[in-house]
């Protein structure tokens, strides 16, 4: 059987999305965008980042959007506000950065793909970011302990052209997948039941996937595309049974911030001197 190293497993860019409106989350997505949205101090965007970071993907192409000037704003100036600095004042060119984060080899890219538009002209607009044959999506508002190595490495191995994690359903408001062993049969972005698993994000797709995109705003990755690639049995489901959540609404937001101050995260795979 073909293996895979990890070094090949580190050149995929890792596609977030950060740029929806979070309309659930009103009572702060008023003020910033979702994926600015804080789990402790930082924003759940950055614990995003630390899981893929962990399994050695630091290459981001963040698909900004609603308020995204927070983001890159947040991400511009994270060396002066993550480290110890010294300056010397009447010589601004005197600053000394003192390395104490533990973010050093992120490279980030700050992709505005417009306010209004939907996933999937998000992901058509950050095409030329791209580099290889394969690249990971997500979403900017779910936290996991999924192995990224082992998704990526499952979906290399099935040679499909599309692969999500599938996690157990919670609440009843997230697109279910109908699977045959491992070959997703059935893509509903609104469920009939309560069982089976549901899209959990965490996405590894094949750069053919662009052609099944375009720019305009109206262009959707769950709805049309990706049930185009169900329909020609060209997407598969890595099945993760540990830990997921989606911070959707006040009180998720809180569950999270909970499990995060107890220190009982269990999304919270990297030690503080992992990096």
């Amino acid at each position: 059987m073909q293996q895979f190293s990890k070094e090949a497993f580190r050149i995929m860019e890792v596609v977030i999305f950060c740029g929806g409106i979070g309309a659930r989350l009103r009572e702060e997505t008023e003020f910033r965008p979702k994926p600015m949205v804080n789990i402790g101090a930082r924003p759940i965007l950055w614990h995003i980042m630390k899981t893929y970071a962990y399994f050695g993907h630091k290459d981001f192409v963040l698909a900004l959007g609603y308020k995204g000037e927070m983001i890159k704003n947040y991400f511009c100036h994270y060396e002066l506000m993550n480290n110890d600095v010294t300056i010397e004042l009447g010589k601004p060119e005197n600053v000394n950065i003192h390395q104490n984060h533990e973010e050093a080899g992120w490279r980030i890219t700050l992709a505005d793909t417009g306010e209004k538009a939907l996933k999937g002209a998000r992901l058509k607009k950050v095409e030329k970011f791209i580099k290889g044959d394969t690249f990971m999506v997500t979403y900017g508002d779910g936290v996991s302990n999924v192995d990224i190595n082992a998704l990526l490495d499952f979906h290399l191995r099935h040679g499909k052209m599309a692969t999500v994690t599938g996690v157990p359903r919670p609440p009843l408001r997230f697109g279910e997948l109908m699977i045959d062993g491992n070959q997703v049969s059935e893509f509903f972005e609104k469920p009939k039941d309560i069982e089976g698993l549901i899209n959990g994000g965490f996405f590894v797709f094949n750069r053919k996937i662009f052609s099944y995109l375009d720019k305009s705003d109206d262009c959707d990755l769950e709805y049309g595309p990706l049930e185009k690639i169900v329909s020609e049995g060209e997407l598969m489901v890595y099945k993760h049974e540990g830990f997921w959540a989606c911070m959707d609404t006040i009180r998720e937001m809180e569950h999270l911030n909970k499990l995060w101050n107890e220190e009982t995260a269990p999304w919270k795979i990297w030690s503080d001197s992992s990096m």
